[in-house]
């Protein structure tokens, strides 16, 4: 039976994904309310398959996604999500996301997403599918063209979390931060982390 762990900070939602998959074949292994407590209960719980809302405290789902892509971890992962911006989705699918179901689908629409999954196929929401194609098209954003590591090392930089809380979070020594974020600098032509703070928030929108 395909193991699965579900990671949202909202106790209906928890409580509604646990039943629809009890119903439908899949185990839910384990739920959890962070990013953190993901990374925390991963190599515990061996999930097959990752269900991670995109707005949780103490690491959302992007940052999971971020974390476990750098680790070299290609277990499946589908972000579940109230909305998505243009750039996390093409960054969700520069990471090699799995899946991405919007919370107003209806529930076989997870399901399905989940049967394609476990299968080794990838499903998007349509709509979002045909955004991330239309932001392809117009251009990578040069975040995007990171590796995964530095990738994960800017989103954490962007939270305002210090070299020593990064490291602690990626699993990593707080001098790997320190290199990967020189690289960082380097490829995006900034000079400090006040800069490439600036940077990120601008190509995001914000």
């Amino acid at each position: 039976m395909t193991r699965i762990m579900i990671a949202d900070d909202h106790p209906i939602i928890v409580s509604g994904l646990e039943s629809l998959l009890s119903k439908s074949g899949y185990e839910v292994a384990a739920t959890v309310a962070s990013g953190a407590a993901v990374l925390d209960k991963l190599a515990e719980v061996e999930p097959d398959i990752l269900i991670l809302d995109v707005q949780m405290p103490d690491g959302n789902g992007m940052d999971v996604l971020r974390i476990v892509r750098s680790g070299g971890d290609e277990r499946a992962v589908v972000l579940l999500t109230a909305g998505i911006e243009d750039r996390q989705a093409v960054e969700a699918g520069s990471l090699g996301v799995n899946g991405l179901v919007l919370k107003d689908s209806p529930p076989d629409q997870l399901l399905h997403c989940l049967d394609e999954v476990s299968h080794g196929r990838r499903w998007i929401d349509p709509d979002v599918a045909e955004r991330m194609r239309d932001r392809v098209g117009q251009g990578a954003n040069p975040i995007e063209n990171l590796s995964a590591r530095e990738q994960a090392v800017v989103g954490l930089v962007v939270q305002g979390l210090r070299n020593r809380e990064i490291a602690s979070m990626l699993g990593i020594a707080e001098g790997t931060v320190k290199v990967h974020l020189h690289k960082v600098y380097e490829k995006l032509g900034v000079g400090s982390r006040t800069e490439l703070v600036i940077y990120a928030r601008n190509l995001a929108g914000n």
